[in-house]
């Protein structure tokens, strides 16, 4: 079992990227702007879009599924920290929120 690193929301690495791995309606409802979207079940066949040489900051919406991907990432050779709490944590702190179609953005 391949180990990775949890943080916290309010610990996130400097330098990071943000890697959202929740359902397209998910994301479409509300997502940290700048992240890159990869639903888990797509990632195996969009490995190509991710930096082997870049730490991934993997979230979902409450962090079972960030998990998931973390463990899958760090064992094919990956630097990935699976954010505790996921997208749920991100609106408590504060965390700014897009949406698309200009809608007003949630957490679903």
């Amino acid at each position: 079992m391949a180990e990775f690193e949890t943080v916290r929301v309010d610990s996130l690495p400097d330098g990071g990227r943000l890697l959202d791995v929740r359902e397209d309606y998910e994301w479409d409802a509300g997502h940290a702007e700048g992240a890159l979207h990869i639903p888990l079940g797509e990632l195996p066949d969009r490995l190509e879009e991710l930096d082997p040489d870049e730490d991934l900051l993997v979230i979902c919406r409450t962090g079972g599924r960030s998990a998931r991907a973390a463990q899958w990432l760090v064992a094919h050779g990956y630097s990935a920290f699976n954010v505790a709490g996921g997208m749920d944590a991100w609106l408590t702190a504060g965390r700014p929120l897009v949406a698309e179609g200009g809608q007003t953005p949630t957490v679903l």
